[in-house]
């Protein structure tokens, strides 16, 4: 044996294994019960982000999802006060290979208000295909991304959730990350690149785990957080949601925060007889359904004494468990993408203003863009610019973010406080094509026709109208011909709508307009006819699904429709109204919000 190389060698070996940092050990892991035995935790011990078990689960995820193999897990993570807790959660990967550089990327989904029952959790809906966050979780899928999911602490045994604890929900996502890599064939390394990605109440979450990374998760590769909707400053959200259409959202933070301060928030002592009964309504509730039941309450009428939300404010420990929640007290070191609605009616989008210019005092590397659209729309809206720019952080691409911007400050387009709950879609664009049946041809609407609405969700009506520029459209009208063409509003487009506690929209309205024909000819040399429609034409739009194609770009109005004879055609009345009227005309009317803005 050649003893100084063997000597040699051995002192390379120690001086690399002190160099490394000491690597995690776990447990094996350990598949878990079927049914919802799985939800009641075995005695366990372990470290932040351990695996506790995993079991395969089957999650629907709806048409256009890539093919997918699905984990349930439980895990140890930490509440708000730093003491250990156990969480579960879904995590989902493609199943086509990984076609970039390294490892899969990997994106902690933090999920939006759910509601407090345990039947509302992410894992359960997941499984039961009903959760309304599914088309997000879809386009990650579809870009290749691992996704995981937690249900946030409190969904595991029953207990009530702690709700907008901050801190915990922070923890809970970034434990997620660790706790999956642990799951046999699931394909995630644990040095896969991360990011954390949530919306509203996920929006807390995801800038909470950028806050806490490199205290919490130091371990942990992460490369971006995408945070939408924020709710940063929490005294301002609540005067916000107290006595209006968020009101749901006022009680159900009161409730979990009550859970985990219990004794800095004594609900129990705090709520009246009314209180106490819609604490317990609440609890067996999911978002949608409380959304609509404690709508324009007052906080007032829940109390003691009819104690007003300033008032309860002056209590000292309970202003101090909400201003615990607030953000902004931290550096963030990984990029940070913000996003907000315009039109929020819910979270208001100066409190967010005001977060991004804490980031950047701390400097923080901050991208805050502005959606136009209200509070639901904009989560969905947003989705391919977040992945879009999450890819570029996987990818390795440099952001400068826009700290320094010379634009003035974007004040809210939100409708007011209080009264039904109205969903405004402002100049929407509008894609449509209108077939003719006879020439076998379709018309393509011009790309600046709008749609304009107010959808009353309280109400159930919807009350709007179309915009659609004069446009040319060369058709085969014996030749092949340009034809100058106006279809023209004959009146407003009315009908109802709806969203149930599935959180399924339903439209059924009609739009009514009349087509014109103004010239045909070739090129310029254009022979006028100014003729139209003897009556208007009327296009049903009636639509039936998840309440995120109000912003996926899935809202889609199709059909058949008649038109009905042409006049004022002069001589070529007759040859007009062959050709473009009667039945068997098919249309497809899809609208989508306008684009965001950076700011």
């Amino acid at each position: 044996m050649n003893f100084p190389y063997f000597q040699a060698a051995k002192s390379c070996l120690l001086a690399a294994a002190i160099a490394l940092p000491a690597l995690p050990l776990h447990a094996a892991p350990v598949v878990g019960p079927d049914g919802m035995a799985f939800y009641t935790p075995p005695a366990s011990e372990g470290a932040q982000g351990d695996l506790i078990w995993y079991r395969q689960a089957s999650v629907k995820l709806g048409n256009g999802a890539p093919d997918a193999r699905s984990w349930n897990l439980m895990y140890h993570s930490t509440d708000a006060l730093g003491q250990p807790n156990v969480v579960t959660g879904t995590v989902i990967v493609p199943t086509a290979s990984w076609k970039g550089r390294g490892d899969r990327p990997v994106i902690s989904y933090a999920v939006g208000t759910h509601g407090l029952n345990q039947s509302c959790a992410p894992s359960l809906q997941l499984a039961a295909g009903t959760d309304y966050e599914t088309a997000n979780i879809v386009a990650a899928l579809r870009a290749g991304y691992a996704v995981l999911i937690s249900d946030n602490p409190g969904y595991t045994n029953g207990d009530t959730p702690t709700y907008l604890a901050g801190k915990a929900q922070g923890h809970a996502v970034l434990d997620i990350i660790r706790a999956a890599a642990q799951i046999p064939q699931a394909g995630i390394s644990s040095n896969a690149k991360a990011a954390v990605w949530g919306y509203s109440q996920g929006g807390q979450t995801a800038s909470w785990a950028a806050e806490l990374k490199d205290t919490y998760a130091p371990d942990l590769n992460l490369v971006g957080v995408a945070a939408g909707g924020t709710p940063a400053n929490f005294p301002a959200i609540a005067h916000n949601l107290d006595g209006s259409t968020g009101a749901s959202f006022l009680m159900q933070a009161i409730v979990g925060l009550g859970t985990q301060y219990p004794d800095k928030i004594p609900v129990d002592e705090l709520a009246n007889d009314r209180g106490q009964m819609m604490i317990e309504t609440a609890k067996q509730q999911c978002v949608f359904e409380a959304l609509f039941d404690v709508m324009n309450e007052s906080i007032s009428s829940y109390t003691v004494g009819n104690q007003t939300l300033d008032e309860l404010l002056t209590i000292p420990s309970v202003n101090e468990a909400l201003t615990e929640q607030n953000l902004g007290q931290n550096r963030v070191s990984v990029p940070l993408y913000q996003y907000h609605g315009q039109a929020d009616e819910f979270i208001p989008l100066d409190q967010h203003i005001a977060l991004k210019r804490q980031y950047c005092q701390r400097f923080s590397n901050v991208t805050f863009e502005l959606y136009p659209s209200e509070h639901i729309v904009t989560q969905f809206q947003a989705a391919p610019y977040v992945l879009s720019w999450l890819g570029d952080r996987f990818n390795g691409r440099p952001t400068l973010g826009n700290c320094i911007s010379l634009k003035p400050e974007p004040k809210s387009t939100a409708n007011p406080g209080g009264g039904n709950f109205v969903v405004s879609l402002t100049d929407w664009n509008l894609a449509a094509t209108i077939g003719l049946n006879t020439l076998n041809q379709d018309i393509t609407l011009p790309n600046k026709s709008t749609f304009t609405a107010d959808t009353d969700m309280t109400a159930q009506v919807l009350d709007g109208t179309l915009s659609i520029p004069t446009f040319k459209q060369k058709l085969n009208i014996v030749l092949p011909l340009d034809v100058v063409i106006t279809v023209a509003p004959a009146e407003r487009t009315q009908g109802t709508v709806s969203l149930d506690h599935q959180g399924i929209l339903q439209v059924q309205g009609t739009a009514h307009t009349y087509i014109k024909v103004n010239s045909a000819g070739l090129g310029l040399l254009q022979i006028p006819f100014g003729c139209q429609t003897e009556r208007s034409v009327a296009f049903p739009i009636n639509f039936e699904g998840p309440v995120s194609a109000l912003g996926s770009g899935d809202l889609t109005f199709t059909g058949t429709t008649s038109f009905p004879p042409m006049k004022n055609c002069g001589l070529f009345n007759s040859l007009f109204t062959v050709l473009m009227s009667g039945p068997g005309q098919k249309y497809s009317f899809n609208v989508t919000p306008p684009a965001p803005t950076r700011w």
